[in-house]
């Protein structure tokens, strides 16, 4: 396995999860020097995410382009996106600028996807994909943090301008230590979807969307979680979303090994399980302030532990399609976070009990778990591992 390429792919999911995740802790701040409402600032997150989205389908007029220049061009806008919300002197050009540092987004982690697989050793693709993404993982763990001390002590622009630095060390090292793997397949722009007219990738995806929904739920309400139901003091939650962080770490990289061992559909199913039972668990026994941690810690790691298994499978069920199979998962990934972001708030609209959070993301995690074992048990063995 090409370790040092592997690393400088993780070296860029970190700081694709720090542009990401850091905009949770900078809202106040945005909308202080800014001059907005926190509602307003707030749109900068959608801005965003609507670049993510965009940014991911254009690959599919990228197939004639090696997946090495694909991924220095996309490093580059995630440099220049990043440079201009450091600078952005106004709310209005902060939303283009964070739409720009969003395009990159989920074409990395396509391109990267296939890049890791195509350098791997044999039987290692899983656990290569893992790797790529445990930078993510990481930015989990003190990208938030960081950039509010940040903003707090100079100014929320500082850790844009860290970015923009760990950009231009992305790119240097991509550059030097990711091999050339040629192109994908080109089969012309309708052969990318013919894929699409089978079963197997629209129920992954549809096991990608609802299972992260379905955790998503818990993850955007964790803190009222943590302290209107199990009672923890507020100055602690921080804690506990560092330990949160250490578990995706921890589960991301168990999660790669396990996949190499057993197949894909199989280990997603009893992670996507677990998950349910999880969500189940915090419902039941959330009142109580330790087990309710503990809890949270396990559903946030398995957010991640199905991260790898999913985005390896889109892959092995899009023959002739794997830039817009690379694409659609990455779009199942955040319409997931959206809904789940969604449907976690219901109990607070209609004034219901907060337990129901985990109830209602039990039932979408349940959702996709069906989705996942169906592609396991009838699918996923129609198609070969290599990508």
């Amino acid at each position: 396995m090409a370790i040092r390429a592997l690393i400088a792919l993780a070296f860029g999911t970190l700081g694709l999860g720090i542009t990401e995740y850091v905009a949770m802790g900078l809202l106040p701040y945005w909308s202080e020097d800014l001059q907005v409402d926190i509602a307003a600032s707030g749109h900068a997150i959608s801005a965003y995410a609507l670049g993510v989205a965009v940014g991911a389908f254009m690959l599919v007029f990228m197939r004639r382009i090696k997946l090495k220049t694909i991924l220095l061009c996309l490093v580059i806008v995630h440099i220049v996106g990043n440079a201009l919300t450091a600078l952005a002197p106004s709310y209005e050009l902060l939303l283009p600028a964070r739409f720009i540092a969003g395009l990159p987004h989920g074409s990395y982690f396509g391109v990267g996807s296939i890049i890791a697989q195509r350098i791997a050793a044999q039987g290692k693709g899983t656990s290569a994909v893992a790797i790529m993404t445990a930078g993510m993982t990481v930015a989990n763990v003190f990208g938030v943090p960081l950039g509010t001390a940040l903003a707090h002590t100079l100014s929320w622009r500082v850790i844009f301008y860290l970015v923009v630095l760990w950009g231009l060390l992305v790119l240097v090292s991509c550059a030097r230590w990711v091999k050339d793997v040629g192109k994908i397949e080109d089969t012309g722009f309708r052969g990318q979807f013919a894929f699409l007219k089978q079963r197997a990738p629209w129920l992954v995806l549809a096991a990608t969307l609802l299972g992260n929904a379905g955790i998503f739920c818990m993850q955007s309400y964790v803190s009222p979680l943590l302290t209107d139901l199990a009672g923890l003091k507020l100055e602690y939650v921080s804690a506990v979303l560092v330990a949160m962080g250490v578990c995706m770490v921890i589960f991301n990289l168990i999660s790669g090994r396990i996949c190499d061992i057993f197949t894909l559909g199989s280990a997603a199913c009893w992670y996507q399980l677990t998950a349910v039972l999880l969500l189940g668990c915090i419902a039941l026994l959330g009142e109580h302030t330790v087990i309710c941690i503990v809890l949270v810690c396990l559903t946030a790691g398995m957010l991640f532990a199905l991260s790898a298994p999913e985005q390896v499978s889109i892959l092995r069920c899009a023959p002739g399609g794997l830039l817009l199979g690379a694409a659609s998962v990455q779009a199942a990934f955040n319409l997931g976070n959206a809904l789940g972001a969604y449907v976690g708030g219901l109990p607070f609209v209609f004034n219901l009990p907060l337990n129901l959070i985990t109830v209602f993301g039990a039932g979408l995690a349940l959702c996709g778990f069906i989705a996942l074992f169906i592609y396991a048990h009838w699918d996923e063995r129609k198609f070969s591992s290599m990508i």
